[in-house]
């Protein structure tokens, strides 16, 4: 194997990034959801109970089955007592009437409404003890180890529970699976009146949207044993942020938590893109094929979570065989590439073939074996 450095930057002085502020929380976590990368977490594998982060759940195997064209938006929904009768929070709809679906779902991620998440619950699966099935099997499809589902609304119950890692991945699927719903998140109004009943304008409980214009989700909840939760979402130059605050006293201090959360994280980090999924990294020659070269890059775009400003201090290096023969095939994989910082390693993985390369004729391959043999490369 031969290795080659690839220039990326000039060299800057490292910058100073303080230790991640503390909160008054049960468990948190903040994470870039572009990359994936934590920024900061405290107790984020413990499992704690979700309140109406539930409904994360709810609404994204909705918006699923929306999308895979199982439901339609503007599908009448039947709305049983069971849905009519949920206490707590509520999109006041009514026992015997029809509601959208779309206008379901935003009453489950404005209005949280415990109804609005059985109704949608039992017309999607039948029944919400199915649902909750299926929202089990999404959390382990998500790899959300920690959570365990009873409901579909985030009623206390024993058993039901989740982690703010877990919540962070939910959080990011939500926005990269489903950005067309996703946008209902920040949506701060929803009206919604029964037949015959006066409409009633409740707003979303996500105090982040009326105070700081960056915030564009996601949900809160509450109850008693889970205290006052928040997972919020805000993007600023081309940054996205997710954090996750449970377990805080009051209505306030989960959104000044969470708050602290992200301005630490835009103040100190950014998403910065090394490469595209179509740049080439290398020209390479190519032996015994019909043609004599062949582009090799990455097959997905590369983008890190780094210090603000230490794009200059970046080191790739590219791993590639020191004979490379035909044929090829576009995708295939040749070498290997690695970013790190500051003696780091930050990324790691495989370099592809752009193009596909024809392994040459009889006569052509015996004077590549020739020519490489008096190289000194043959066999190489």
């Amino acid at each position: 194997m031969a290795f080659a450095s690839l220039p990326l930057n000039s060299y800057s002085a490292p910058n100073i990034i303080p230790a991640a502020p503390q909160l008054s929380s049960s468990g948190y976590i903040l994470l870039d959801a572009d990359t994936g990368k934590v920024l900061v977490e405290h107790n984020a594998d413990e499992q704690l109970p979700p309140a109406s982060l539930t409904k994360m759940m709810t609404g994204y195997i909705v918006s699923g089955d929306i999308e895979k064209g199982k439901i339609g938006e503007q599908d009448l929904v039947n709305i049983s007592v069971a849905a009519w009768k949920m206490g707590g929070s509520k999109m006041f709809i009514r026992e015997g009437t029809q509601v959208p679906v779309i206008d379901l779902l935003r009453g489950v991620i404005i209005q949280s409404g415990n109804d609005a998440s059985v109704a949608l619950a039992e017309y999607v699966s039948g029944s919400e003890s199915a649902f909750v099935d299926v929202m089990n099997q999404q959390a382990a499809l998500l790899g959300m180890n920690g959570t365990h589902y009873e409901n579909a609304t985030g009623w206390p119950a024993d058993g039901h529970l989740t982690t703010a890692r877990d919540l962070s991945l939910l959080a990011r699927a939500l926005i990269n699976d489903h950005p067309e719903h996703y946008a209902l998140y920040a949506e701060k109004y929803f009206t919604y009146g029964a037949p015959g009943e006066n409409p009633k304008t409740q707003a979303n409980r996500n105090k982040l949207l009326f105070t700081d214009e960056s915030v564009d989700g996601i949900k809160t909840g509450h109850t008693e044993e889970a205290g006052y939760c928040l997972v919020a979402s805000s993007k600023r130059d081309g940054m996205r942020l997710i954090s996750v605050v449970m377990g805080t006293a009051s209505e306030k201090a989960r959104a000044s938590e969470s708050q602290k959360l992200l301005a630490y994280g835009f103040r100190y980090f950014q998403t910065h893109q090394v490469y595209g999924a179509g740049d080439v990294l290398s020209t390479n020659r190519v032996w015994s094929g019909k043609q004599n070269q062949v582009d090799i890059g990455v097959a997905e775009r590369v983008a890190l979570t780094i210090p603000r400003g230490a794009e200059k201090e970046l080191k790739a290096e590219m791993k590639l065989p020191e004979v490379i023969h035909a044929p090829l095939v576009a995708g295939q994989e040749i070498g290997l590439l690695t970013i790190s910082l500051e003696g780091e390693v930050l990324y790691e993985q495989p370099l592809v073939v752009k193009a596909d390369v024809e392994e040459a004729g009889f006569l052509a391959r015996i004077w590549d074996a020739i020519k490489l043999f008096f190289s000194g490369l043959f066999g190489g």
